[in-house]
């Protein structure tokens, strides 16, 4: 349920509203696409020890005018699962890492949610990019990217996509690999 919330925000979050003066966007949905795929390849490089991971969900969702016209352009998000299991000990340093990483690549306007059971970091890049990281209920890590309003265009997706022709049909979301780092439970 609350993927379901974090995807719907984000969506929200990055969706934007067409008036005639607005600037023409900035990229298409390939761009947006593998755009959100290097930062998010990226984001999992940066996360050391090395996670398990998994791509997760994608989602296009069309951009309207507000009055339900459509207006060419679509919002592109791309997902990463950590598979690895990540103990609330070790959860704070996870975010602080993913932000480091972040904040070197350029992103600002950080938004973060301090939860003791489920934070959540949120930031905007100068190109309107948007990452999201989310612990779920049961400790799980979702990272999304999503780029608002691309210019409707042809897509293709990485091998191993889910739902995607070549890809998983379910996307896996139970972190289940046990790290002698990431996993431990005390100091």
């Amino acid at each position: 349920m609350r993927l379901l919330g974090c995807v719907l925000l984000a969506v929200l979050l990055t969706a934007c509203r067409v008036e005639k003066d607005q600037e023409e966007p900035k990229m298409d949905m390939q761009q947006a696409g593998q755009r959100a795929e290097a930062i998010l390849d990226g984001t999992m490089a940066a996360i050391q020890p090395p996670v398990e991971w998994v791509r997760g969900s994608t989602s296009e969702s069309p951009c309207s005018t507000g009055l339900n016209e459509p207006t060419g352009t679509t919002t592109v998000m791309r997902g990463r699962n950590i598979l690895t299991v990540i103990s609330e000990h070790r959860r704070g340093e996870l975010l602080e890492m993913v932000q480091r990483y972040w904040e070197d690549q350029g992103f600002r306007d950080f938004d973060i949610d301090h939860d003791k059971k489920m934070p959540q970091i949120r930031a905007t890049a100068a190109d309107g990019l948007t990452v999201i990281l989310d612990v779920g209920n049961i400790g799980n890590v979702y990272i999304h990217a999503g780029f608002g309003c691309a210019q409707d265009s042809e897509m293709t997706y990485p091998e191993g996509t889910p739902g995607r022709p070549g890809g998983p049909k379910k996307v896996e979301r139970i972190p289940r690999e046990h790290s002698p780092y990431w996993s431990v439970t005390g100091p």
